[in-house]
């Protein structure tokens, strides 16, 4: 097999497994960043991950259509946060030199690992705390925290479907289900826009683009429609030591480099 199949094949593989991650609990993009890292610029990484990831939310938000219109009242209160939030994290992205978002890549990397570790126990104190929601929670903080997420989403994303989870369970919706459904369209609000910044920017390979996309369109959609069969501690502990092991990675380039 030729260098450039291999090459194809990887990235195509890496979409599938995003795909699924994404469409379950999050952090698909632990998986494409690190492959297209290995291949061109972080910026680029970045840009390009986000427009292959895209699809598979779709696919997802599709596969959930019957819990999303459970949820809709939520949906229409994050819209607005959601998108604002996508293009001012994009933009910081495209804006700023790409020297400071390769050095902020190893910390990224490492906070969303992070967050894809203490997730289970977050879902653990929920199933112990049913009713519990801090007295100060309002549709205010609930707008500014979506806003930040998005933000984060724009300009890197990977762990935002984690962060999405937690606050959504913190907002009193007890369906995991459900939860994914909304998680998914926030998500491809996030990414959509965010991916049309990326496109006026240049900042995506689009040569990496197609069989990726395919791959986690597929993904996505055997994700959510398996959702409650996939062994998700496994998957999780190997996608957080991916994460982990590139965080270390590119902690040491950035060293060696100056």
């Amino acid at each position: 097999m030729s260098p450039l199949f291999l090459q194809y094949l990887f990235l195509s593989v890496s979409a599938f497994a995003a795909g699924v991650m994404n469409a379950v609990a999050g952090g698909g993009t632990l998986l494409t960043f690190p492959a297209l890292l290995a291949l061109i610029s972080p910026v680029l990484a970045n840009g390009t991950s986000t427009i292959t990831l895209l699809p598979g939310s779709i696919a997802a938000g599709f596969a959930y259509r019957a819990e999303l219109a459970k949820v809709r009242p939520m949906l229409i209160l994050l819209f607005a946060p959601s998108l604002v939030g996508g293009i001012c994290g994009a933009l910081m992205v495209t804006r700023f030199p790409e020297q400071v978002f390769a050095a902020l890549v190893p910390w990224l990397l490492l906070l969303a690992a992070t967050l894809l570790m203490v997730q289970p126990a977050v879902a653990r104190w929920m199933k112990t705390h049913p009713h519990d929601k801090p007295a100060s929670t309002t549709k205010a903080a609930v707008v500014g925290f979506q806003f930040l997420v998005a933000v984060y989403g724009g300009y890197f994303g990977a762990g935002i479907g984690i962060l999405m989870l937690s606050s959504l369970a913190f907002m009193g919706i007890a369906d995991i289900n459900e939860m994914n459904a909304l998680k998914s369209v926030l998500a491809t609000m996030i990414n959509g826009v965010t991916a049309v910044v990326f496109m006026l920017e240049g900042a995506i390979v689009w040569k990496y683009a197609p069989v990726m996309i395919l791959s986690s369109i597929a993904g996505g959609y055997v994700g959510a429609r398996v959702a409650r069969k996939l062994p998700q501690q496994v998957v999780r502990s190997i996608v957080i030591a991916i994460g982990l092991f590139v965080a270390g990675y590119s902690f040491y380039k950035n060293l060696t480099r100056h």
